[in-house]
């Protein structure tokens, strides 16, 4: 944890970030009823609530570039360390919240403790792209493509898109990780390792979208180009969707182009509004959210888990049922509260210029 001084931002990215983080503590915590945008889709196609971790991975490879030009993506001990450090940390705090809910569950051991999920496949992206950004920069958009190229093949070979253990993905984590070690709620994990490659050129073309960005010389240019790489990945993506369907359990290419497409138009829609029309009051809640996303992110999941083992959530849940009689409304109410009071906490944050570095 560290007290940061005001510093040059870009403050869209931010934005974009608090809106994605706001997003996923939404989608995470409905409870019974639940809208279908705020639901993942069952196998093939494409929900609101699809969005939010596709748009985290982009803004992290926009983010990559931005930090990683500070030391002219130049190897040395001290990028090393922050990186390895960074890595790790985030995938055992991955792996710490996996293991708090099975032991809030009634089982501390580790037979059946899930070895991937959201915060491990950020670190493993994390990693596996400031490494290329460092040795291969100016290949980074070339290896996305081959990654996705390669990932495509396996699937049509490996039967990619089937439901069952005969999917490729599902087979891979039973022999690499254990069966006891994967998501129960369906037969494919959807952070399994064979899908975190599409998802390391996923967070690529984040980076690459930064660099594009970045080069242009007027903040006008940057957003004509932003919006220009945003409508070519999603024309791409859904011309790509009738060959190989949307699908974010397996983290699919036509997946990946859409949704990197899609973030992409936001960010510039956002640097439109807030950097050239100069429209920023309303996009403070989501600049709380944006600066401190990963630590506000672990909150909300430690918080939830905490909340379930001693009854907090269940009696919170009833008392909004008292008042708000659709379940489904309910349960929207419910989930705001854990968004809302997450942001108070990165209201406090926010206003003494706190920012934790996960």
């Amino acid at each position: 944890m560290s007290k940061s001084k005001e510093n040059k931002r870009l403050i869209s990215l931010d934005v974009l970030r608090g809106i994605t983080v706001a997003g996923m503590i939404l989608v995470n915590h409905g409870i019974g009823d639940t809208f279908a945008p705020l639901k993942h889709s069952e196998w093939n196609g494409m929900t609101p609530c699809d969005l939010v971790f596709p748009f985290f991975l982009f803004i992290m490879g926009v983010s990559t570039f931005l930090s990683l030009r500070k030391y002219q993506f130049k190897w040395s001990s001290a990028i090393a360390r922050k990186i390895a450090v960074r890595t790790l940390l985030i995938f055992l705090i991955g792996l710490g919240i996996n293991w708090l809910a099975n032991g809030f569950g009634g089982d501390w051991g580790w037979t059946h403790l899930r070895i991937m999920a959201v915060l491990q496949r950020i670190a493993l992206c994390y990693c596996a792209v400031s490494l290329l950004a460092i040795f291969a920069n100016k290949y980074c958009l070339h290896i996305a493509f081959a990654l996705l190229v390669i990932y495509t093949v396996v699937l049509v070979l490996g039967n990619g898109y089937a439901t069952d253990g005969s999917n490729i993905a599902a087979r891979i984590d039973n022999a690499l990780l254990g069966p006891t070690h994967l998501y129960t709620h369906t037969p494919i994990d959807p952070e399994g390792l064979l899908g975190t490659i599409s998802a390391i050129a996923h967070t690529l073309i984040g980076f690459w979208c930064g660099r594009v960005m970045m080069e242009a010389e007027t903040i006008s240019k940057k957003v004509m180009h932003v919006l220009l790489v945003g409508a070519i990945l999603v024309f791409g993506g859904y011309l790509l969707s009738y060959g190989l369907p949307l699908n974010k359990c397996i983290w699919s290419p036509s997946y990946v182009l859409m949704t990197c497409g899609l973030a992409s138009l936001l960010l510039g829609i956002l640097m439109y509004v807030i950097q050239i029309q100069q429209h920023t009051r309303w996009s403070t809640p989501f600049l709380v959210f944006g600066v401190n996303p990963l630590f506000l992110y672990i909150l909300s999941e430690v918080m939830s888990i905490v909340c379930w083992s001693i009854g907090v959530n269940e009696k919170l849940y009833n008392a909004i049922c008292s008042v708000v009689t659709n379940t489904y409304w309910a349960s929207l109410c419910f989930a705001s509260t854990i968004v809302v009071v997450c942001g108070l906490v990165g209201w406090v944050l926010y206003r003494r210029k706190i920012f934790i570095k996960i």
